[in-house]
């Protein structure tokens, strides 16, 4: 066996349908195009989306709803994250940098802080956002809480 004369196992492929090439082939004349009718003539190409007629999906399904363009997105991150961060990393100021460094946050995420899990130790947390819980919670043990 070479590279040369490798062939696929015996009945893994099939032979493709030639068409076009006359009567006798069985697929000779319209060539399985039907008659007439665009989809029968060279350069046809259908648009994204239609159904021949039919009404099509993006006008059959309804839309309800409403996205408010002034929305404003925080990514959320909980005290016990950040008491994790603190003690890894033996800080005591938690910034966005610290939390995109730590693959908390994306480099352009607003952060928000949230009350879910205990601090244990005295804390500087900037962020864009904050919980009344978790304000209430740093605010308990004398830490900082800094809005960017």
């Amino acid at each position: 066996m070479e590279l040369s004369n490798l062939k696929p196992a015996e009945g893994a492929t099939h032979s493709t349908k030639r068409i076009g090439r006359g009567q006798g082939s069985g697929r000779g004349g319209t060539s399985t195009r039907g008659h007439k009718g665009a989809q029968s003539r060279s350069g046809y190409s259908s648009k994204t989306g239609y159904e021949g007629g039919q009404m099509s999906l993006t006008r059959r399904v309804p839309k309800f709803g409403f996205t408010n363009i002034n929305r404003v997105e925080f990514k959320a991150v909980n005290l016990d994250v950040i008491e994790a961060l603190a003690q890894k990393l033996k800080v005591t100021t938690i910034d966005e940098k610290a939390l995109y460094e730590a693959g908390y946050i994306s480099k352009k995420d607003l952060v928000k802080i949230l009350g879910n899990g205990t601090l244990t130790q005295v804390l500087e947390i900037k962020a864009h956002a904050f919980s009344k819980s978790a304000e209430e919670a740093i605010k308990a043990l004398n830490g900082t809480v800094v809005k960017i």
